[in-house]
């Protein structure tokens, strides 16, 4: 049985609902259809669950068979979250880079590479290199600032610590 069908939880019920009629009235193709269960299935059941290597299963199998960019986005952003949740910085960033090539209006993805970006900042203080550490920082600084450009009532603690750190233009 699909995941999404055994998950208990009302919002996911609901979502599950929604979508498989959604499915069925809006004209997609058969792999549009499967490349969206196995995004649905990697997301709301898998990952939500902490199950990452089920996850990345099924968001692998989505990236094969999607060819819509913004879709493919979103698999490739939630691909980056679980390298994150991994602890994986590298691979999350290069899985939230590609995300925003094919669609450059997720500040989500922005933001969390400007988290990766800070916390790196903030380990190359506890080594002992402040040259680095502003390196990261203001690497950090550039991505909440486009994060920000997209959301401006969003990221409140990005922006004080911009403003904070003399970074906010």
């Amino acid at each position: 049985m699909p995941r999404s069908r055994i998950n208990g939880n009302f919002i996911d019920k609901t979502f599950s609902i929604v979508a498989n009629i959604l499915l069925r009235i809006i004209p997609t193709t058969s792999g549009e259809k499967e490349a969206f269960t196995y995004y649905r299935d990697g997301g709301m059941s898998a990952q939500s669950e902490g199950n990452y290597a089920e996850a990345l299963q099924n968001y692998y199998e989505a990236m094969r068979l999607e060819i819509d960019p913004y879709d493919r986005s979103y698999i490739l952003y939630n691909i980056g979250l679980i390298h994150t949740r991994n602890g994986e910085h590298t691979k999350a960033l290069e899985y939230y880079f590609r995300a925003l090539e094919r669609n450059p209006f997720l500040p989500q993805a922005l933001n969390n590479m400007a988290v990766i970006c800070h916390y790196r900042g903030e380990q190359a203080i506890r080594q002992g290199d402040s040259e680095i550490a502003e390196a990261w920082f203001d690497q950090a600084a550039e991505y909440w600032k486009q994060a920000i450009a997209l959301t401006p009532g969003n990221y409140i603690e990005a922006q004080n610590w911009l403003k904070i750190t003399r970074r906010f233009e």
